[in-house]
């Protein structure tokens, strides 16, 4: 996965979560049956009953949370912030916050995870970094590691070669001396036998008798 895809991915999920924000605080304010808020672009009028027979006896802004105390026809009454009570439009109420009320809160919200989003970008990075060091280190020892066993098979070929080298030197040295044994030998042999063959045939030199007279 590259990093702008992760940084991709990373933005969607956050923006995720933020709009999953407001529909969780909707669901727990569900739980209150009277919360309601005043709908529209700008402002409600309220009255003092609950038709338009009424007089105006104020207005509401958009997005003011008020609570639900009753309905009777077309009119609920409602209890504002401030605590009065009035009567306005059941068409102007809504049960969530709208739109433009939760528009801050979900910019705040952006920024606040964009902001975590930079961090973990941040932090990936030096992680891939380290990463990418530690590789590059692994790398150079691979690379010194190959040369030495080139260069330990290269001399170990040549020992080789010398040790054969010296081995036939050795076998041509042995046979030289075997073949002077035995000249060495056949030499010694020929002359014994040679001298057996003439001595026999040499003339024994006779003993004078002493004589006495």
């Amino acid at each position: 996965m590259t990093m702008q895809r992760y940084k991709t991915l990373m933005t969607l999920g956050a923006l995720l979560g933020a709009l999953a924000l407001p529909v969780q605080a909707q669901q727990d304010d569900a739980q209150n049956a009277d919360a309601r808020w005043v709908s529209g672009d700008l402002t409600t009028f309220v009255r003092s009953g609950p038709t338009d027979g009424y007089r105006i006896v104020g207005t509401l802004t958009a997005g003011d949370p008020v609570e639900l105390l009753e309905t009777q026809g077309d009119y609920s009454r409602v209890r504002s912030q401030s605590g009065d009570v009035v009567w306005v439009p059941s068409s102007d109420l809504q049960g969530e916050p709208s739109a433009k009320v939760r528009l801050p809160e979900l910019e705040a919200r952006v920024e606040e995870l964009s902001e975590e989003l930079s961090g973990i970008n941040e932090t990936w990075e030096s992680r891939m970094a380290s990463v990418t060091e530690t590789l590059d280190v692994r790398e150079q020892r691979i690379a010194e590691l190959e040369r030495r066993n080139q260069a330990l098979a290269s001399e170990s070929e040549e020992a080789g070669a010398r040790v054969r080298e010296l081995q036939a030197r050795l076998d041509t040295q042995e046979e030289d001396l075997l073949m002077r044994y035995f000249m060495y030998g056949g030499g010694v042999a020929g002359a014994g036998l040679l001298v057996g063959l003439i001595v026999p045939h040499l003339p024994r030199r006779r003993r004078k008798r002493d004589r006495w007279f």
